[in-house]
């Protein structure tokens, strides 16, 4: 597939030390016929029962077969396109995914095509884990090789989960959300559960909790929860607790509660179904009205700090270096 970037010749931007920016993301099905292969894309290698594939499938075909991470990734990176045309630094931008279409092998293969020798790569996940950070590295390495050998050097932005631009995108959504309910709302912060064999190894549980506290400060608020969703491990095995639904069940109703997926850059499915729908009818069940902030986005605050992080790397204000080699390894596979 040949991806729409815009095409350049890298000599505009040598004096850069970078000819491009990559939009990588995890990626999405856009109709029904792409579920079962993308969701067996990002299962591989894992020892996941049919009737779980075919159960998560069917969050999918709840809403029509398609994801809409791929349109806001494509949002996103048609406003990164317009932040740096009006800003700078001028570089093209270009877009691959982990697990469906553009595959990020194919961006790299485009990329070299228009001339890029060198990338930045803004990945979109805000906090550090082995799905979330150490993985995107792997994918890089992997697609640099299916690539060939003119595939571009690409080096990752660094990790952005306390950065002013991402905290005032995140408070702005959650104090909207906070405007429609009264003062005594509760006021609930998630994140994707991971293993906690994968979280004692990496810094994602306490990079969540400095997020939240650094937005719940800018909303004046002392009291807040962190709760997790979306776990898919068997049940033997410890996730991140407690739960977006334990929570629910056991918070005294009637009452209000804002929900802030700060755990999620976009509207994806795991939001959509997991919260605007799961939650969401646990949560009137109970008589609790329920009230979910939106995730950053295209906020323009979010969109003007990845051009921050650019910056940071063209004009050589931090070091190459985003993380140890060895950083966030994956969870042993339960036997």
């Amino acid at each position: 597939m040949r991806l729409a970037a815009r095409k350049h010749p890298a000599s505009l931007y040598s004096d850069l030390n970078f000819d491009a920016l990559l939009v990588l993301s995890f990626g999405g099905p856009e109709m029904p016929a792409d579920v079962l292969p993308f969701l067996e894309n990002v299962l591989r290698g894992r020892n996941v029962p049919p009737e779980r594939l075919l159960e998560v499938a069917g969050h999918y075909h709840h809403f029509g077969g398609k994801s809409p991470i791929n349109d806001q990734t494509r949002a996103l990176v048609s406003a990164l396109r317009a932040e740096l045309a009006a800003h700078g630094p001028r570089l093209p931008v270009y877009w691959g995914n982990r697990n469906w279409h553009p595959f990020l092998a194919g961006a790299l293969r485009q990329m070299s095509a228009d001339g890029v020798r060198r990338a930045l790569c803004f990945v979109t996940s805000a906090f550090g884990s082995y799905s979330g950070c150490r993985q995107y590295r792997e994918d890089i390495a992997r697609a640099q090789a299916e690539a060939g050998s003119q595939a571009p050097e690409v080096e990752k932005l660094r990790a952005f989960h306390n950065h002013p631009g991402f905290i005032e995108a995140v408070t702005g959504h959650c104090r909207e959300a906070m405007s429609r309910l009264s003062s005594a709302a509760h006021l609930v912060f998630t994140a994707h559960s991971i293993p906690v064999s994968m979280a004692r190894d990496s810094p994602y549980a306490g990079q969540i909790q400095e997020a939240c506290s650094l937005v719940a400060s800018g909303l004046g608020r002392d009291h807040w929860s962190l709760v997790y969703q979306s776990r898919s491990g068997p049940p033997g095995q410890p996730w991140l607790e407690p739960d977006i639904g334990d929570y629910l069940r056991h918070v005294p109703a009637p009452c209000e509660v804002v929900v802030v997926p700060i755990g999620f850059l976009s509207d994806h499915m795991e939001v959509l179904y997991d919260l605007d729908h799961e939650a969401r009818l646990l949560a009137e069940s109970r008589g609790i009205r329920m009230v979910r902030a939106a995730t950053v986005g295209v906020h323009p605050r979010f969109v003007s700090m990845i051009r921050d992080l650019v910056l940071e790397r063209v004009e050589n204000a931090l070091p190459a270096a985003v993380c140890a080699e060895d950083c966030c390894p994956g969870a042993p596979r339960p036997s």
